[in-house]
């Protein structure tokens, strides 16, 4: 179960980093979305998110 969990968190990384990079590629260089939004996604992406969906172990069960 824990395995779904990782698989989610990194494909909702992947899903961000899309949004980011398409937040990123918005109007001109002076567009507020291009300069503020998009890298504060894709750094929380990147540094979180993706990092989380990989190391993240769950709940340790105690074995008997």
């Amino acid at each position: 179960m824990d395995s779904k969990r990782n698989i989610l968190m990194v494909a909702v990384g992947v899903l961000l980093l899309a949004v980011g990079f398409f937040c990123l590629a918005q109007g001109p260089a002076e567009n507020p979305v291009s300069l503020t939004v998009a890298p504060l996604i894709l750094v929380f992406a990147y540094l979180v998110v993706v990092p989380f969906g990989i190391l993240w172990d769950g709940k340790k069960k105690k074995s008997d």
